[in-house]
């Protein structure tokens, strides 16, 4: 399909609408840049985070079996730029279509419940997408590296996936769960450097966040320290959850760590964005707990 007619069923998400309003804001300059269109699901609900399942799979699948019905009811894919949303909301995607042709009684058990609150049911003729792959499988790293005005060179930056988009799903199509390179090819796209590190495929700590406070903060001390080890100037994560452990809790995780960070935790649309000319002020850099602004300084934007 060509980059230019590239429309997706657009899936927030909770999070970006919330507390990483500067997801959605720099989601949409970024998309919009690109001649991207997107649909929002207005009536989608949370996806539950992987939360649901601890109560009810059938609750996790009957929801979010919704939400990707409302994407078919326009014959579009589902897009994600949340890796939490985009594990759930695709593992059930995933177990629905297999659930098809193996146990057709539970999909006929989830659609009667939709059915019943008068929803739309699922029928699997779409799939669930990353914002991250869309950019890098549908629009094409050569067709953003042709509209990048402003070139990332100098900057070296740590990607940080979230163990949801890698992992979440029994088959990863677009990356070596294990092993991924998209984020490091989209750097180098920008004329960024790749920074390796040990924590970039591995869990955040978020989900321990809110039992296991010190032990989430000091599994997001140990990513960000490594990372600085390095010689990161900044993470970069497509998960919005991530950035609030790794960015807006860094306060916090210097406490319990004992040692000063100060790494700047971007969202992966804001990079580019950044490369594509788009001013900080339209991609919400202000609004991050650790500045930002050093690396505006090094790219010479402010």
């Amino acid at each position: 399909m060509p980059a230019q007619n590239l429309k997706y069923a657009y899936f927030p998400g909770c999070v970006a609408q919330g507390a990483c309003k500067e997801l959605y804001q720099s989601t949409q300059a970024l998309t919009q840049a690109l001649g991207i269109e997107l649909v929002e699901l207005k009536k989608a609900a949370c996806c539950g985070s992987g939360t649901f399942k601890e109560d009810s799979q059938l609750l996790e699948d009957t929801v979010n079996a919704r939400n990707i019905a409302l994407a078919e009811e326009l014959n579009l894919t589902l897009l994600t730029h949340c890796s939490t949303c985009q594990g759930v909301i695709g593992s059930v995607d995933e177990r629905l279509k297999q659930a098809t042709h193996k146990d057709p009684h539970y999909v006929e058990k989830v659609n009667s419940l939709l059915v019943t609150e008068g929803c739309s049911p699922y029928r699997g003729t779409t799939e669930v997408k990353h914002l991250l792959y869309a950019l890098v499988t549908d629009y094409g790293l050569e067709e953003i590296q042709r509209r990048v005005t402003k070139s990332l060179q100098g900057l070296k930056c740590a990607a940080f996936y979230g163990c949801y988009l890698l992992r979440a799903q029994s088959s990863m199509p677009y990356d070596d769960p294990l092993r991924p390179e998209a984020m490091e090819n989209v750097f180098r796209t920008l004329g960024a450097t790749p920074v390796y590190y040990r924590g970039r495929t591995q869990c955040c700590g978020w989900p321990l966040a809110s039992y296991a406070t010190t032990e989430s903060f000091k599994m997001a001390g140990m990513h960000i320290t490594e990372a600085i080890s390095q010689g990161a100037d900044c993470l970069v994560t497509p998960c919005p959850l991530c950035h609030l452990n790794l960015d807006s809790r860094q306060p916090e995780v210097e406490k319990v760590i004992g040692k000063k960070l100060g790494l700047p935790v971007l969202h992966l649309s804001q990079l580019i964005a950044l490369s594509l000319g788009i001013p900080p002020k339209q991609l919400g850099l202000e609004r991050h707990i650790v500045s930002t602004k050093p690396i505006l300084e090094k790219l010479g934007i402010v």
